[in-house]
């Protein structure tokens, strides 16, 4: 199936008691047995559940992946992957990052003997200096949050190979309709789900999408033993978001386009990070890696002050202040504060992410609603 109609059909078959259309909501506990282990399939939810699987496998299909598992958050699905790991390990990660995702690296696995090395990785030759014999994993993003850096996938996963480690990626900002990792030779991919696979900011959830059956098995064992899970009802929107994803993800990347174009033009702005420019570094490898550039732009002021980023933020009117994105709605967000405080600002600084920066998820909106909006709010 092509991209289009495995986000209507893959993982869901109409309902064998009824025909419904839509996978049911199994809102249920616990399942019915004949007698003690005979049953059909299913017999507590926090191990299976009905609507859940439809989910996991319709996500699966989409990142053409052969095993899906949903949990209650991004950060749950972060939390089982890294509990794959042992004390003494270690973790190659990218120095840009969601600051949920250095949060539970730095605050919580560290604490238990894993140790992370946060590196630059636009050069991906860089990872290999760090690699010794407790090393384990490497983790990224791209394009990262928020500084819209490209890191080469397919590159990282060379070295991966070579050194026997393996490779997750967060592909929250591209999702499968732009870019598929396991096919670039990633091990793991994860998701947080609340963002554009749902896409209407009404569900809080993660995915991950292997394709080795022992990865699999061990993580749907974390699924269960540690209880992250996702409940139907918020499994049954996501079945329902995922139906639009591919129309939703076409519209996020033309606006994006547009208010692209519109702040790099803007005379009152001094930067704008977004991997569809030439300019943008490692530009090439987003266009042989990805599909389009997404709806994700940050930018920042001439005025380089974190008041005047926050009186543009003040004046938006169709862009909402908000944690989050990926929704139909556009959201403006000021990361140094916001989705990125619990990083120190000096590690923030480095990787040049400024007090002042701000952060765009564009929406499905009318664009020229959009771009008044910008001028309104910029000046």
């Amino acid at each position: 199936m092509k991209f289009g109609t495995k986000a209507i059909h893959a993982g869901v078959e109409p309902d064998p008691t009824t025909g419904a259309i839509m996978t049911p909501i199994y809102q249920t506990s616990t399942y019915a047995q004949a007698a003690p282990g005979d049953h059909k399939g299913y017999e507590y939810s926090r191990t299976q559940n009905p609507t859940r699987d439809a989910l996991q496998k319709s996500i699966a299909s989409l990142e053409n992946g052969k095993h899906g598992l949903c949990f209650a958050s991004g950060l749950a699905a972060i939390d089982s992957i890294i509990k794959l790991l042992k004390p003494g390990d270690e973790v190659i990660s990218a120095n840009d990052l969601y600051g949920g995702t250095y949060r539970i690296f730095t605050k919580v696995f560290a604490n238990f003997g894993i140790k992370f090395h946060f590196i630059p990785m636009e050069d991906i030759s860089s990872i290999e200096s760090y690699v010794n014999d407790k090393t384990k994993m490497i983790w990224l993003e791209t394009p990262t949050n928020p500084m819209m850096n490209i890191i080469d996938i397919k590159g990282a996963a060379d070295i991966a190979k070579k050194h026997q480690l393996l490779l997750a990626v967060d592909n929250t900002f591209s999702t499968p309709f732009l870019q598929t990792p396991l096919d670039l030779g990633a091990d793991i991919v994860m998701h947080s789900v609340t963002k554009y696979i749902g896409g209407h900011s009404d569900v809080v959830m993660g995915a991950i999408v292997v394709n080795d059956d022992t990865l699999a098995e061990q993580l749907a064992f974390l699924q269960n033993s540690c209880g992250g899970v996702t409940g139907p009802q918020d499994s049954f929107l996501v079945l329902r978001g995922i139906k639009t994803l591919h129309l939703r993800m076409e519209r996020h990347c033309q606006n994006g386009r547009s208010v692209a174009e519109y702040l790099k033009n803007h005379p009152k702005v001094e930067h704008v990070y977004w991997p569809g420019f030439e300019n943008h570094p490692n530009h090439e490898i987003a266009k042989a890696q990805m599909k389009d550039f997404g709806g994700m732009i940050s930018f920042v002021l001439k005025d380089d002050s974190t008041e005047a980023a926050m009186e543009v933020l003040k004046r938006f009117k169709y862009f909402t202040l908000a944690e989050s994105l990926g929704g139909v709605e556009s959201l403006c967000g000021h990361p140094a504060s916001m989705t990125h405080a619990s990083i120190p600002k000096e590690e923030r600084e480095k990787v040049g992410l400024k007090d002042s920066l701000i952060r765009l998820s564009v929406g499905i909106e009318d664009i020229d609603d959009l771009i008044s909006d910008l001028e309104q709010a910029i000046g």
